[in-house]
Parts: C-alpha cells; structure tokens; sequence
C-alpha cells in the first residue's frame, strides 16, 4: 500500500513541461480537470460572488455542483479513461481549497492511491495542484507537499495593507473576522510566508493578480517585484470581470492593452503567464477548449444563482 506521508514514494519531479497553466507550450497538447470540492472561502473579495449551476458563464470560482471527495475520484476516474492527454488534477474552489482542507485533502489522498494502484504506461504522469488565497499556507504548507503537490497558484492582489483594505471586504482567520487594512495585513502577512515556504519546499508557485483600474493597477509592478525576491516562478496578472452580486459589479472590465502593458512591464523582472483563459472550478479538457459537456452531462439552462459556501 502507498503510504501518503512517505515522500520516497512520490514523485518529486517538478514539470512544467505537461502543466497548460505552467507552459504556453503544454496548453495546445495537455488536458486538465478541476475537481470543486472546496465550497467554502475565507475571505471576502470585492470582485468576487461564487455561483453554482451556470453552465454559460467561464471564470474562476463558478460550478455546476460541488462534489465529495469521493464523487470526485470518480469523476477523475471517468476522465481518465477518456483522456490520453490529462496531465493535471487541479483543485480551485469554488471557494478556496485551503479553507475546506480536509475534503482537499481526502480527494487528493483518494487520487493518488487510485494512480499508485493503476499505474499504467500508456497514460501522462499526473501534475497536482492547487489554487489559493493563501491565508492558510504557512501552516499547510508541509502537508501540501507531503501529498505531491508540487504547483500552486496563490492569488496576491496587494503587498500594500491600504490598498489590499479597498479590494477585501473582510478576512476570516481561525473563526475570527478582521476588516479594513487589519485584515488586508494578515492576509498578505501570510500569502508572503506561505509563498517562501513553499518554494523552499521546491514547489512552483504561480501567482494570479488581479488588475483593478484606479485600486491596484499602479501597484502591480511592486507585486511582482517581491514575488521575485520570494523565488516565484511566474506570474498571471489578469484582467478584472465584473460580477453581478459583487460589490464591484458597476466597475468597468480592464482594458485588455492595459493588461498586456502591465504584462510587459512587469515581463522585465519576471516571467508572464499570458494565455490565461479563466477556468471554472469545474473545468475539463484543455485550455479553452473544455470538453466536460461531452463527457458528462451539463444542463443548458442557468437556474438561480446559488452563493457558494
């Protein structure tokens, strides 16, 4: 039996080779599955509402339906089969997979010992990884990699408290919720110590920011700066979308030139991701290209939005 804490029994290796999200490359050849079994976040964004159940709607934190671990093993199971080319497991969210660790955990625990007991040759080897806000990673951070994850993607939108005040509503940490730059602080206290942990424990770490005009947009180009100093290995400055419900949703989407700018200011201090395609948590198939309506069946219609959580 495969011992899980065992890490002489799991592969170490770091590939960016087969991770569309890692290389431009990989995205025309590597398929991916998102598995949503962590509903749950904690903290509140501006920019931000999860909804279930809206099939036409492609951006992170939406899903037709939250799954058990177990239903999730089975759905990886079932896409398996059909792609030669999956390459990646992937858990992001809806919500955030480190405020639902132990379903995060338990799912993850349930695939690997489902790939050591059904090696087979004719299949890529599977890349884990994970999305988050990084409020939980100093102290999860071990067990991550303790569980062959060896990609993480955190979202830092601010190192600057002030500014991190005007884009999260509030932070819930160990039951206890702070507000304006007390919680904007503790957030990015603990993204940046997450984020060394993890590289010191030879995890690739990618970081998403999201672009804000008249917030956060002046200020990417320090983000990215740390990130650097901190080991990171790329990073995906993303465009802002609007979101009916959010506290933003009467903001203006960013200007994708504006972006691509962005991108190349920031591209002279470290590397950029710049194919993006801001995947649900229920994504299956290739970037762009999902194909989860062919293999399981999707409904046509968006009933009522139902919050995550």
């Amino acid at each position: 039996m495969l011992n899980l804490h065992n890490t002489d029994q799991i592969k170490s290796k770091l590939n960016t080779t087969t991770h569309p999200c890692y290389s431009s490359k990989a995205q025309h050849k590597y398929a991916r599955i998102h598995l949503p079994v962590a509903p749950a976040c904690n903290i509140s964004c501006n920019y931000c509402r999860r909804d279930y159940d809206c099939v036409n709607e492609s951006r992170p934190g939406v899903t037709s339906k939250v799954l058990d671990p177990e239903a999730a093993l089975e759905r990886f199971q079932i896409v398996r089969k059909k792609l030669n080319n999956l390459s990646v497991v992937g858990i992001a969210g809806p919500g955030d997979a480190l405020a639902n660790w132990e379903k995060t955990k338990r799912t993850l625990e349930l695939i690997l010992q489902d790939e050591h007991e059904n090696n087979d040759d004719c299949h890529s080897e599977i890349n884990f990884c994970l999305s988050t806000n990084g409020l939980l990673l100093p102290e999860l951070a071990e067990q991550i990699v303790a569980l062959n994850v060896r990609h993480v993607t955190v979202t830092v939108n601010s190192i600057d408290p002030k500014i991190g005040a005007q884009i999260y509503n509030s932070v819930n940490y160990h039951g206890i919720t702070y507000t304006g730059t007390e919680g904007a602080e503790l957030l990015i206290r603990n993204q940046l110590e997450g984020i060394k942990k993890l590289v010191d424990l030879k995890v690739l770490v990618k970081v998403n920011i999201v672009m804000i005009d008249g917030t956060n947009d002046s200020h990417i180009p320090e983000i990215v700066k740390k990130l650097k100093e901190l080991g990171v290995f790329t990073t995906n400055i993303m465009g802002f979308i609007p979101v009916k419900g959010s506290v933003f949703e009467n903001r203006k989407p960013t200007d994708p030139k504006n972006i691509m700018k962005m991108r190349l200011i920031c591209g002279k201090h470290l590397q950029q991701m710049s194919h993006c395609k801001h995947c649900r948590a229920d994504a299956v198939g290739m970037l762009g290209k999902d194909c989860s309506g062919e293999i399981f069946e999707i409904r046509k219609k968006c009933k009522n939005h139902v919050e995550a959580g």
